[in-house]
C-alpha cells in the first residue's frame, strides 16, 4: 500500500516553510515515526516523521524548495522491501534524487542540493565537514567551504570577495519583528547599575549543594527572573501590552528569555514565572537552551510572553539598548559584570558591577514607572534575601 508523507499543519501565523534536508533516500527502508525530513518555518524547525514503516519510493519536493501546509512531500510503500525497489518504481523526481551525487565522506553523505552546488563551484565534497544529521553535508556547508578558498586567492589579486547567502526564515522573521517594534513602539531606554556581589556570594556559597540537590547549575538568570517578576507585580503597566486603543493588563507573568541558537535568536517563554522556584527556572532555561541548540524549539515554546530578559553580557557587552519584543511593552537587558571602583559609605571600594537597561514603550509606560521598575530590580538583586522572603 502506498502511504503519503505530507507537510504537517502549520500554526495559524505560519503560511509556508522551506524543506531543509531529507534524511532518507529513495529505495531506503524507513521505520514508523522515523524522522524523514526537516522543514524550517519562520519560528521553528519541524521534523516530519514517517507515518508508516516501509520503503521510501518517491520524493516529490527537493531540498531548499518552499512548501505549504499539508503539501505532499513523498510516498512510502508499506509492502515493499528495500532491496526490491526497482528503478521503474521511482518517478523522475525521485530518480533524480537517488542518482544525484551522494558523495560518501568521512563526515557522512552530501545531500542532493549540496552535491549539486559542490559540482557547480568545484568544491571537493570529501573535504567538507557536514553539519546535518548524521554528519550529512548540507548546502550551507558547501557555501561556507566555497567561500574560504576564494577569499584566500582573491586577496593577493586585489579582488574584494563577497558572499551572498539568503536569510533563513527565522532570521527574516526576527528582522521583520524588530522593524515592526521600532516602527510601532515609542521606545525609550533607562539605565542603572547593580552591585552583583551579594548574588555572586550567595551563588558561590550554595552552587554545589544546589546542583547536587536539583541536578542543574545555579546561574544568575533565575535571580533576574525573580527580581523582574517582583518589580512587575509592583508596577503592572510594565507587564501590560497595547491592543489598538486599549491597554491590556496581564494578571500572569510569562517571561521570555532570549537564547542564541545556530539558526538565530529565539525567545522561549517561562509560563507563570511567579509560581516557579529558582530551581524550576534554571531547569526550564537549561531545557530551552538544549532544545534551541538541537533545533527542537516548538512553536508553543515561543508563543506569548508579557516581558522579556536578554543577556548581552554573555558575549561581553557592556551597554546596549534592547529592542522590545512585540506585543510586549518592555524588555530588560543584562550586561557583562566588571569590577569597578564605586563609593560606599564615603569609601572607594572595588565591586563587581553590571549595567542594566530597561527599554519600554513610552506610549503606556511613563518614565516614573520605568525608572522605579529598574530600581526595584536593582535593590532586590543587591539584597537577594528579599527575593526568598517576598519582601
Amino acid at each position: 500500500m502506498i502511504v503519503e508523507v505530507n507537510v504537517p499543519v502549520f500554526a495559524e501565523s505560519i503560511t509556508e516553510g522551506t524543506l531543509l534536508s531529507w534524511h532518507k533516500k529513495v529505495g531506503e527502508s524507513v521505520a514508523r515515526d522515523e524522522v524523514l525530513v526537516d522543514i524550517e518555518t519562520d519560528k521553528v524547525v519541524l521534523e516530519v516523521p514517517a507515518p508508516q514503516a516501509g520503503v521510501l519510493v518517491e520524493i516529490i519536493v527537493q531540498d531548499g524548495e518552499t512548501v505549504a501546509t499539508q503539501q505532499l512531500l513523498a510516498k512510502i510503500d508499506t509492502e515493499a522491501q528495500a532491496a526490491a525497489v526497482s528503478a521503474s518504481q521511482v518517478s523522475a523526481p525521485a530518480a533524480q534524487t537517488a542518482t544525484a551525487p551522494a558523495s560518501h565522506t568521512q563526515a557522512g553523505v552530501a545531500m542532493p542540493a549540496a552535491a549539486k552546488l559542490a559540482a557547480e563551484k568545484g568544491v571537493d565534497v570529501g573535504s567538507v565537514q557536514g553539519s546535518g544529521r548524521g554528519g550529512r553535508v548540507l548546502k550551507e556547508d558547501v557555501q561556507n567551504a566555497s567561500a574560504a578558498p576564494k577569499a584566500a586567492v582573491a586577496v593577493p589579486a586585489g579582488v574584494r570577495p563577497e558572499q551572498r547567502v539568503p536569510m533563513s526564515r527565522l532570521r527574516a522573521r526576527v528582522a521583520e519583528r524588530l522593524l515592526q517594534s521600532q516602527a510601532e513602539n515609542a521606545i525609550l531606554t533607562t539605565f542603572n547599575e547593580v552591585n552583583m556581589k551579594p548574588v555572586m556570594d550567595l551563588r558561590a556559597k550554595y552552587k554545589e549543594k544546589f546542583e547536587k540537590e536539583h541536578g542543574v547549575r545555579l546561574g544568575f538568570m533565575s535571580f533576574f527572573v525573580k527580581a523582574a517578576v517582583a518589580a512587575l507585580k509592583k508596577y503592572p503597566v510594565v507587564n501590560a501590552s497595547v491592543d489598538g486603543s486599549d491597554i491590556v493588563y496581564h494578571g500572569y507573568f510569562d517571561i521570555g528569555i532570549a537564547i542564541g541558537s545556530p539558526r538565530g535568536l529565539v525567545v522561549p517563554i517561562l509560563r507563570d514565572a511567579d509560581q516557579m522556584s529558582i530551581a524550576d527556572i534554571e531547569k526550564a532555561i537549561m531545557e530551552y537552551a538544549t532544545k534551541a541548540k538541537d533545533g527542537k524549539i516548538a512553536i508553543e515554546d515561543l508563543t506569548g510572553g508579557t516581558f522579556s530578559i536578554t543577556n548581552g553580557g554573555t558575549f561581553g557587552s557592556m551597554m546596549s539598548t534592547p529592542i522590545i519584543n512585540p506585543p510586549q511593552s518592555a524588555i530588560l537587558g543584562m550586561h557583562a559584570t566588571k569590577e569597578r571602583a564605586v563609593v560606599e559609605n564615603g569609601q572607594v571600594v572595588v565591586r563587581p558591577m553590571m549595567y542594566l537597561a530597561l527599554s519600554y514603550d513610552h506610549r503606556i509606560i511613563d518614565g516614573r514607572e520605568a525608572v522605579l521598575t529598574l530600581v526595584t530590580i536593582k535593590e532586590l538583586l543587591e539584597d537577594p534575601a528579599r527575593l526568598l522572603l517576598d519582601l
